[in-house]
């Protein structure tokens, strides 16, 4: 994991393609190093959600090279590393269980160290930059079908729905984005805060010290489990809509 941390925290500040083509023995040690934990955390997960066990790695893993056509930001890599786990794949709407590598804050006085503890010859960058390492679960942004679907069965089931997040010990759901108001096609009652929602998804901050467990894969497939039954719920949900 150290190899992975040390190298998003110089992608941070070297985002450019003339230090990564110099650095990409760096880039590629990490990636490997990435992976075989993606796959670990894929196993798992597949030990718990049956409507996984069909994915491979390929499914589920983002690329590293930014899509910059229609961004104001041309910044040509990412600076973190994700894993999604979903019955229908990364690039699908479904819900699953979403890995979100990103080193914590840099500061004027971070250092790359070596193995030995020594510091590294590469200093980094004299600036702060915010960032998030992040465990997630759920959907983000449903197209408008899916989240119909999912409104109306929080709407008819919203006991349960409360009962699942609950059983997330350790997650918080996410209350943003939302609706000011209710959609029309659904009446008031107890669970409109719920129905609100744009995005139905669960998350839990990480640092450094979590990521850095001796057993990542277990650690992360342990806080994942807890959310099986918001996953399966909103997934449940997205099924009745028979178009995907």
């Amino acid at each position: 994991m150290k190899d992975i941390l040390d190298f998003l925290r110089l992608v941070k500040v070297n985002n450019n393609r003339e230090w990564f083509h110099a650095n990409k023995d760096l880039y590629l040690n990490a990636k490997e190093k990435f992976e075989n934990i993606a796959q670990g955390i894929l196993t798992e997960i597949q030990k718990f959600d049956a409507s996984c066990r069909h994915l491979t790695l390929s499914d589920c893993v983002y690329r590293f090279y930014r899509d910059t056509r229609f961004s104001k930001d041309k910044s040509p890599y990412k600076t973190h590393f994700g894993v999604y786990v979903c019955p229908k794949g990364k690039k699908s709407l479904w819900a699953g269980y979403y890995f979100h590598i990103e080193p914590d804050e840099i500061t004027e006085n971070s250092e790359i160290m070596d193995d030995s503890g020594n510091k590294s010859k590469e200093v980094l960058a004299t600036l702060t930059m915010p960032t998030h390492s992040l465990l997630c679960a759920g959907t983000y942004m449903p197209d408008n079908p899916m989240l119909r679907s999912i409104r109306e069965e929080i709407f008819t089931n919203g006991e349960e729905y409360i009962k699942t997040i609950k059983k997330a010990k350790g997650f918080y759901l996410c209350n943003e984005p939302a609706l000011k108001k209710l959609p029309k096609e659904i009446p008031s009652g107890k669970y409109d805060e719920y129905i609100k929602l744009k995005a139905q998804l669960l998350e839990m901050d990480i640092d450094d010290k979590f990521l850095m467990q001796k057993d990542i894969v277990k650690a992360v497939a342990k806080e994942f489990r807890k959310t099986y039954d918001f996953v399966s719920f909103i997934n449940n949900a997205v099924s009745y809509t028979g178009n995907y």
